[in-house]
């Protein structure tokens, strides 16, 4: 049985719309000055094409109008002197006319004659017998008999000569007689007004960008000051700790929309640095119940851990339950410590303790952390790659030991026995970067972005099954911030790395 297949699958279109949207808005200034100022031009521009528009219109109709009045005062004297000239024609018939004067005969549809006035000594009543007789082509013959024979003005180009308007009359001997007066005159009346348009326009233009681009700046600068402000508190440190925000953008008239602006501005840092202020002291008592808590729960684990060892040592014979329960009791005792350990350096570490500042041979560290780490888990492979020199940095060695034996703790806990566990040393520019590898299973995607807080477990759980207590990512990331380094992560199944940048 034969199945049809499948449709290919039509493949995208790209939108020829969105390409021209985003080429367009290439091209367009991006600031909001320069496109006030562009848009000012761009109107002024368009107002100066339309009033030279009209008056180059308005004035080439009335000079043609003023044409059509002369055409038609003039008659037909210079035709008909073309049809009578040499047999008899007043002389003056010729001479008169304006040079450049048009005229044609057509008999039989035919063009017998044409000549223009030209203003020279030869100019007689016997245009034929001068240099006025001009040679028409068949085109220009063939618009000529076109033309009706009404006395109506029209429009005649002639190839050597320009522009004329003519009109055509019955002559006396059933011929045709067409007069017509040149337009050379308007023509160049009107590309004069044109070049003084366009340089007038041009230099209006070029006035109204300098002052347009005063005045917006001035209008503008009220603006500038909120963004001024706006920069400068993004640059204060929000994330953490007593913030501060007395910046406040100046008061401007409320009635415009950039004082508008910078009033809700200014009402909304005040609600910002409201925010803070109660985030700030939230934390405050969070970490001073975190503190007073663990100081306060040393003491009862202390006594525990110590009744713990002692019934564990008393002589008599004890029943195997309670022998048990007692090493239950004596080791929750002691990983209960730990936590609170753990607790109360992050509870320094959140309050801006100082660290002890110190030279730090971060090679022997890295050495001692790894040999301590192999102990714990004999059955991960643990590689070293340290560099031949000895690498130092200025820090609380104490600290940054906690820190790599974190980082090889939660490598030894979330990896199967077998997994090859590598710590590298180098050193980049200014940076000190320690690497912890592994190819284990990998992080979660889901979390990855939380991987550096506080109680966040592999497996999402609470019990002791998932491994630590949760805090000693949260303790490796505090302390290298307060060390002014970072600590970043990328992982992928089969290979998991944590970064440990410090300054060198």
């Amino acid at each position: 049985m034969t199945r049809p297949l499948p449709r290919p699958l039509a493949r995208p279109r790209v939108s020829r719309l969105r390409v021209s949207r985003v080429q367009v808005s290439r091209v367009l200034p991006r600031t909001l000055r320069a496109r006030l100022i562009a848009g000012l031009l761009v109107l002024l521009g368009l107002a100066c094409a339309a009033v030279g528009t009209a008056t180059t219109v308005a004035l080439h109709d009335f000079l043609v109008s003023k044409v059509d009045q002369q055409l038609v005062q003039s008659g037909v004297r210079y035709a008909a002197s073309l049809e009578h000239g040499g047999s008899g024609a007043p002389p003056g018939d010729t001479r008169g006319q304006s040079v450049g004067t048009f005229g044609a005969r057509l008999a039989g549809g035919t063009v017998t004659q044409a000549a223009i006035v030209d203003g020279d000594a030869d100019d007689s009543p016997d245009p034929a017998s001068s240099d006025d007789a001009i040679h028409l082509g068949t085109g220009e013959q063939r618009l000529l008999r076109a033309l009706p024979v009404d006395g109506s003005v029209h429009d005649l180009r002639l190839d050597d000569v320009g522009a004329y308007r003519v009109r055509a009359v019955a002559g006396q001997d059933g011929d045709v007689l067409v007069t017509g007066i040149p337009l050379a005159g308007v023509e160049d009346a009107v590309h004069r007004l044109e070049m003084i348009e366009l340089t007038v326009f041009a230099a209006a233009l070029a006035a109204t960008g300098i002052a347009g681009a005063l005045w917006v700046r001035l209008a503008l600068r009220p603006l500038e000051r909120v963004a001024a402000t706006a920069v400068r508190v993004t640059e204060l440190p929000l994330a953490s700790g007593a913030v501060e925000l007395p910046t406040r953008v100046p008061e401007a008239d409320r009635g415009t929309e950039v004082g508008q602006v910078g009033a809700a501005f200014n009402r909304m840092l005040g609600h910002v640095e409201d925010a803070l202020a109660r985030r700030h002291a939230s934390e405050e008592r969070l970490r001073r119940f975190a503190a007073d808590a663990g100081h306060e729960l040393r003491t009862p684990l202390a006594a525990i851990r110590g009744h713990a060892e002692l019934a564990r040592l008393h002589p008599q014979p004890q029943a195997p339950e309670v022998a048990r329960a007692l090493e239950r009791v004596q080791a929750e005792s002691v990983r209960m410590g730990g936590i609170v350990d753990d607790l109360l350096l992050l509870a320094r570490l959140d309050a801006g303790r100082p660290l002890v500042r110190q030279e730090v041979d971060l090679t022997v560290l890295a050495i001692d952390a790894a040999t301590d780490a192999q102990v714990a888990g004999p059955g991960h492979r643990w590689v070293l790659d340290l560099p031949e020199r000895p690498v130092a940095v200025t820090g609380d060695r104490d600290r940054l030991h906690q820190a790599v034996g974190n980082l090889l703790a939660n490598a030894r806990l979330h990896t199967a026995p077998g997994t090859t566990v590598r710590v590298r040393l180098c050193r980049a520019d200014a940076r000190v970067r320690l690497t912890v590898t592994d190819d284990g299973p990998g992080i979660p995607e889901q979390l990855r972005d939380e991987l550096f807080e506080r109680f966040t477990r592999g497996g999402g759980g609470r019990s002791r099954t998932d491994g630590g207590s949760g805090l000693g990512l949260a303790i490796a990331h505090a302390v290298v911030s307060a060390h002014g380094g970072a600590l970043t992560v990328e992982s992928r199944p089969g290979h998991t790395e944590f970064c440990l940048d410090l300054p060198g």
